[in-house]
């Protein structure tokens, strides 16, 4: 005796509701298809929308633990100067903080504008910005970083030259100044919401600006507390009951962020757990049809000894073997599918990420259930009839 025929054994409602289910295949296999969709509706939909949201984190950068200072509508300059990034360097304490300059330039080619990009002057390129081709100089001072999409669009490489026209203040006027930069460097691809985004920017050296006036300061920190506290401390610093400084902290936009995908990603799972209400439904009427077309032999258990509670638990281990079957083929299924997804969003089939097979689990133990609730009324209606009408059909 191998060993599912000892567990058949050991649990003989569970044996005779294998042999009713495979009296009964067409029934049984349209019963376990319907359990089997409801529950690939509901993992498929909630790990492919974990995927979805790991990768537009991905696409998006990294907007965690960085606070940006910018000058507040109080502020007189109307701008941040060396003494408020000082300031800010003292209050921010162990965090790196990273003076940010910027203004606006056309781009010249063959003696016309060709177009226009944002200017970047920050002192050490690395502290922001990773490098795709050319290297940054350690002592930086001259040349220029040209960001992806300028580079593309341009056909810029290390090496090349590249012609700016920009508006400058020079003893106390403003001027119209055209330069040629060699590009030292071309900047990786960034995400959407990373700060200073260089895709469309080119990168000088402070020294290629106005010495006293800063756009902004960003500074990272280690954590969400830290920044927090440290945001709460500059505020301290500089406002009171004027905003000198505008403080913007980015961890809350990751948090709005992962909340919308959260309520959006339960959204569309109760939307999949309707299919499986669907799929109770339908295990409820092939049970219905299978008490009355099994009747007689209903009638013949109960005449030879068996009790209502027999009967009831004979039914819903029917239903439940249903339920098992189509809930370990739907997972089957899902992770398949989930995996699919995750190349195409990932880049990698099994690169799963935290809490996507939850959803899986979720989805095969609520089709248990379903099967299992949909054959209490099935079962206790078998149950209730009299044996003695049973028999007679």
């Amino acid at each position: 005796m191998n060993f599912l025929d000892r567990l058949w054994g050991a649990f003989p409602a569970f044996l005779m509701a294998r042999r009713n289910v495979a009296r009964a295949k067409t029934r049984s296999a349209l019963a376990v298809a319907v359990i089997l969709i409801g529950v690939v509706a509901i993992g498929a939909i909630g790990a492919g929308g974990v995927a979805f949201q790991e990768s537009q984190f991905e696409t998006l950068g990294s907007i965690g633990a960085d606070i940006q200072v910018f000058a507040g509508e109080d502020n007189e300059n109307g701008h941040l100067t060396a003494a408020d990034v000082g300031r800010i360097d003292r209050v921010s304490g162990q965090a790196e903080i990273v003076p940010l300059k910027q203004a606006n330039a056309d781009v010249i080619r063959g003696g016309s504008t060709a177009g226009s990009a944002t200017l970047y002057g920050v002192e050490e390129p690395s502290a922001l910005y990773e490098v795709s081709e050319g290297s940054i100089p350690q002592n930086w001072r001259k040349g220029v970083l040209v960001g992806s999409t300028l580079a593309d669009r341009y056909d810029l490489r290390p090496g090349s030259k590249v012609t700016l026209r920009r508006t400058v203040t020079e003893d106390g006027e403003t001027v119209r100044r055209t330069e040629e930069y060699r590009v030292t460097a071309v900047l990786a691809q960034a995400g959407q919401a990373d700060i200073a985004n260089p895709n469309e920017a080119f990168v000088l050296p402070p020294g290629e600006f106005d010495d006293d006036v800063f756009a902004q300061v960003i500074v990272r920190s280690d954590d969400a507390t830290t920044a927090n506290e440290t945001a709460m401390q500059i505020k301290r610093t500089f406002n009171g009951r004027r905003q000198i400084v505008a403080v913007f902290e980015r961890g809350d936009i990751a948090e709005q962020i992962d909340e919308a995908f959260r309520l959006i990603n339960l959204f569309l799972v109760g939307i999949g757990a309707i299919s499986l209400v669907v799929a109770g439904v339908s295990i409820a009427n092939v049970m219905l049809m299978s008490a009355i077309e099994r009747r007689e032999e209903i009638g013949v258990l109960r005449a030879v000894g068996y009790q209502k509670l027999d009967i009831v638990r004979i039914m819903l281990a029917e239903a439940t073997l249903l339920g098992v079957v189509g809930s370990l083929l739907g997972g089957a299924v899902t992770l398949g599918i989930v995996a699919v997804i995750n190349d195409v969003l990932l880049g990698d089939p099994f690169a799963f990420p935290p809490g996507s097979l939850q959803y899986v689990v979720v989805g095969m133990v609520f089709g248990v259930i379903a099967s299992l609730l949909a054959g209490i009324y099935p079962a206790w209606t078998a149950a209730r009839e009299r044996p003695v009408e049973a028999l007679r059909g």
